[in-house]
């Protein structure tokens, strides 16, 4: 499946999610439901991977957990703030940078309106 049409999947679930749940709740309580609603749409997904980071002659096993990996391709950072800021997009190329992955997506469920707070990042992915 390609990048595109696995991010518009993603997307439609956590509209989904955040219509029937609204804001305010704990971002492990989004991750597990955005999980279960990923994998009912036959995405394969890994959660809380862990991702090494290499510095030099050091090689932290444990470096970053990914939120949510989907398809081997993207992650998806969750938050369940008020409002993202930069460094939170900033957060995700760096992830992507050292998972050697092309997308990511970073999804506020706190905002009041989910489609002001969905941003895709990418990781040198040619458009």
């Amino acid at each position: 499946m390609q990048t595109n049409q696995v991010t518009g999947i993603i997307v439609d679930a956590a509209y989904h999610i955040h219509k029937e749940l609204g804001p305010g709740l704990l971002e492990s309580v989004y991750q597990s439901v955005l999980a279960y609603e990923l994998k009912k749409r036959n995405l394969q997904i890994e959660t809380e991977k862990q991702i090494p980071v290499v510095y030099e002659e050091i090689y932290l096993e444990h470096g970053f957990r990914a939120d949510i990996i989907v398809e081997n391709q993207i992650i998806v950072e969750l938050k369940s703030v008020e409002t993202i800021v930069p460094v939170h997009k900033k957060q995700l190329l760096t992830y992507l940078r050292l998972a050697r992955l092309p997308v990511g997506l970073l999804l506020n469920f706190g905002a009041g309106l989910m489609k002001d707070e969905i941003f895709r990042v990418a990781n040198g992915l040619q458009e």
